[in-house]
């Protein structure tokens, strides 16, 4: 399999902003990531991601927050990245009523506690999981959430351009 670098520093500019605002959509983000090229190896790649994400402003942040549906909710396509969300989120199991109600519950009170819809790299966890994650983090304040939000958020960018050359 090609280094997802080497397919990233091959696509004309404007496909690699467009592929890049399907892992994260943060315009001045991707702009900078495209800007830095060519990165060679994921390595590099990475850092400018990580590097890029780091001066986040609050107006991006609930922008790119509105591209991700609840955990545990169905993605709408029009306002979702929904082919991503749905196999991000393949590991919560929607016909189980107990966690669905709990995680309903747990939703609503980040929500109404942090004003923003709750965000995890969900690939690779079970429901269960993240439920206690997100219980844990109502206990965070302010400052740690949107810290905790935006690492989640680069995490879930990360992953997903992995798959940049498998992109349409």
């Amino acid at each position: 399999m090609t280094d997802p670098a080497r397919a990233f520093d091959e696509l004309a500019d404007e496909e690699a902003r467009a592929r890049l605002l399907t892992c994260l959509d943060v315009p001045r983000w991707a702009e900078q990531v495209v800007a830095g090229r060519p990165y060679a190896d994921w390595s590099r790649l990475e850092a400018a991601m990580r590097s890029a994400a780091l001066t986040i402003t609050d107006e991006e942040l609930a922008g790119a927050l509105a591209r991700h549906p609840r955990i545990g909710e169905r993605a709408d396509a029009v306002r979702h990245e929904a082919a991503h969300s749905e196999r991000e989120q393949a590991g919560v199991d929607r016909a189980d009523e107990d966690l669905a109600a709990a995680l309903l519950e747990g939703n609503r009170a980040y929500e109404e506690r942090f004003g923003q819809v709750f965000i995890i790299r969900a690939a690779g966890r079970d429901g269960p999981e993240i439920l206690d994650q997100l219980r844990r983090r109502l206990g965070h304040t302010g400052e740690q959430e949107r810290t905790e939000t935006v690492e989640q958020l680069l995490q879930i960018a990360l992953l997903r351009a992995k798959s940049l050359d498998r992109c349409p």
